[in-house]
């Protein structure tokens, strides 16, 4: 029970400082950048941890100054209306991290570089894409894409307990079933589908059946971003990517699903409204 409790308050605080970041965008921008910036820092942390990555501690800092500059890029480049200046700091750490490694002898370089460089890519790029939903459609518009992902996790867990029988993907995650999944799509779909009749002012997006369409999109991608942070816990031999949030492991256990479904849900909302 204690354990139950724990879980329930460190995931309403986690919830809340989710909505605050989104909720005040427009008006105080820095809360964002700031929150987003921390929970970049610490995914990168363990997502470098996990894959074993033992870089010298001024290539983990230099990393570090990369994935905040690939993530507040995107929010540079909206805020400079598409100048070419927003680039210049991701630039600046690819040539630094580059120009880094040839001073580092006790590593593979290409091994050194490939971890550096995957670890920031699939942590920043995600995070940094959510600025931009934010701002070419609307922050409650992201909002909506974490309230699909929270459906479609109570779905898949909720059903996948009850009736769940067929492995999804037993060789990297032997809980997850076929019977969970659809209860995840299902309810992250309808929730679109209700979010968008009913609460379409609130949350600016299209129509009911484009608005359930986004739930499918994000549904399925927060599938493949899960399984993907599965497989590289089940090579680096652990459970969570850290005991940061209590109940509820680390950071990275927390955005897992978000790192595919962001960039997933920004494609959705561009392709339809050219096409709509």
């Amino acid at each position: 029970m204690k354990n139950f409790i724990t879980r329930v308050i460190s995931g309403a605080v986690y919830v809340g400082l989710i909505f605050c970041a989104i909720y005040f965008f427009d008006t105080i921008p820095a809360i964002f950048l700031a929150f987003f910036g921390l929970v970049t820092l610490i995914g990168l942390s363990e997502i470098s941890r996990m894959t074993g990555d033992e870089q010298p501690k001024v290539v983990k800092y230099i990393d570090m100054a990369g994935a905040l500059a690939v993530f507040s890029a995107f929010y540079i480049d909206e805020a400079l209306d598409h100048s070419p200046l927003a680039l210049l700091p991701v630039v600046a750490y690819a040539l630094v991290r580059m120009s880094a490694q040839l001073y580092i002898t006790s590593q593979n370089p290409i091994k050194s570089l490939q971890h550096s460089l995957f670890n920031v890519c699939y942590i920043a790029v995600p995070l940094g894409l959510m600025s931009k939903i934010c701002i070419t459609e609307h922050p409650m518009m992201l909002l909506s894409i974490f309230i699909f992902l929270w459906f479609n996790d109570s779905g898949a867990y909720l059903v996948g307990s009850a009736i769940g029988k067929r492995r999804l993907f037993e060789r990297i995650s032997p809980k997850k079933s076929w019977e969970g999944f659809w209860g995840g799509l299902t309810l992250a779909v309808a929730a679109g589908a209700v979010m968008g009749a009913y609460f379409n002012e609130f949350f600016h997006g299209p129509s009911p059946l484009l608005f359930a369409g986004l739930g499918l999109v994000v549904s399925v991608t927060a599938t493949l971003g899960d399984l993907t942070e599965s497989i590289i816990k089940r090579t680096a031999g652990v459970k969570d990517s850290s005991n940061l949030i209590p109940g509820h492991g680390g950071i990275l256990d927390r955005i897992d699903s978000l790192l595919f479904a962001a960039p997933a849900a920004l494609i959705y909302l561009v392709v339809i409204k050219n096409l709509f």
